[in-house]
């Protein structure tokens, strides 16, 4: 857990936190065990989504709200089966996501530091149309900014701008919770601080540090 900021810098302010990875268990060990499955390779999901010209592509445009759920399942299946997956698009992304499953202590503290009149904003790269069925987002953040729905995603500054905007808050005065280091880092191109999230127990410590008056 890294939160990268200065000892002499006042305390943030407000939160932007991800979804998947952060406040739900992590993505990753969900897409190696169903990848491990079809192809007996626990990495060969991956390497497609970072390295796979096409496959890429489809995902950066699916996060944008660009490309339909059924249009990337498609396209990921069709690698998948380059590869010698036996797997059909239908249902794909819901295979993929399986063993993903809420990770109740995030939720918890992010819902304190809401329900305390901390700023929160849910800054999410979407991954087909179910990721948030079945969340109350209402009970954990002000604002959603939903990558498929503004049309940014991850690492763009301007997503990180649109949460600042909708909360009110200048970006200096928040901290970014994220699984993924590059999220972090665009995050700073603004001047956001980061909280790289590893496991639940580090970040809430690090959260109640930060927000003594959510959790006191």
């Amino acid at each position: 857990m890294t939160y990268t900021t200065e000892e002499n810098l006042a305390p943030p302010k407000a939160v932007l936190t991800d979804y998947g990875g952060v406040l739900t268990t992590d993505i990753f060990v969900s897409f190696r065990a169903f990848s491990t499955r079809v192809t007996g390779d626990p990495l060969a999901v991956e390497r497609l989504l970072r390295a796979d010209e096409d496959v890429s592509r489809a995902l950066v445009a699916h996060e944008r709200g660009l490309l339909p759920q059924a249009g990337f399942e498609e396209r990921l299946a069709g690698a998948l089966r380059a590869v010698g997956a036996d797997v059909r698009p239908d249902g794909l992304l819901a295979a993929l996501s399986a063993e993903i499953r809420p990770d109740e202590a995030m939720l918890g503290a992010v819902r304190r530091l809401h329900a305390s009149g901390v700023p929160v904003a849910l800054v999410s790269n979407a991954l087909g149309d179910d990721l948030y069925r079945g969340v109350d987002l209402a009970s954990l953040c002000a604002v959603a900014v939903i990558s498929s729905e503004v049309g940014e995603r991850k690492p763009s500054r301007r997503i990180y701008a649109l949460a600042c905007e909708r909360l009110g808050v200048a970006p200096e005065d928040c901290v970014m919770i994220d699984d993924l280091q590059q999220n972090l880092s665009g995050a700073a191109r603004l001047g956001i601080r980061g909280l790289h999230h590893v496991d639940s127990a580090t970040t809430v410590h690090s959260l109640e540090r930060l927000f003594p008056q959510a959790f006191g």
